[in-house]
């Protein structure tokens, strides 16, 4: 398992409302910085799925509360029995590099149990995931403007 750097810890939440509207606020701060300004992404980031019932939010904080990775995972038992998805995976760009994203995925995996997790990774990442045994699943397609592919654990 992927360690943390020193000076941050994991944090996860299984319901919104057990997120300090602070922390919540940086989450969604990060997540526009790394789509919307460096990706460029026009899209609703805020759609709506983090606060459905089974959306968890993992993310590492250092000792001011200065989030500085997140991702979520949401259940897709409607797509298929038991299945998870992870997504809105940002790493600030200060912290790349330093197995912050990786000790969050191995996170999120864990907290999916054994059913199959489906991930829409953008492309130029997919041997990153592959590390963590996720395998292409489809046909690469975009996503505001950026290639992406289907990829999935079991």
């Amino acid at each position: 398992m992927t360690q943390l750097p020193a000076g941050l810890r994991l944090c996860r939440a299984h319901d919104i409302g057990e997120i300090p509207t602070t922390t919540f606020y940086r989450i969604a701060q990060l997540r526009q910085q790394v789509f919307g300004v460096e990706q460029e992404c026009a899209y609703l980031d805020l759609d709506g799925r983090d606060l459905e019932a089974g959306c968890a939010q993992l993310w590492a904080e250092d000792a001011e509360g200065a989030v500085v990775a997140t991702m979520r995972v949401l259940d897709e038992q409607g797509r298929e029995p038991g299945m998870h998805s992870i997504g809105r995976v940002a790493t600030a760009t200060a912290w790349r590099g330093r197995g912050v994203a990786a000790a969050l995925l191995e996170a999120a995996i864990a907290e999916c149990g054994d059913g199959p997790i489906l991930i829409h990774a953008q492309a130029h990442l997919a041997e990153w995931y592959g590390r963590f045994g996720f395998v292409v699943c489809g046909a690469e397609f975009l996503e505001d403007g950026i290639p992406h592919l289907p990829m999935r654990i079991r």
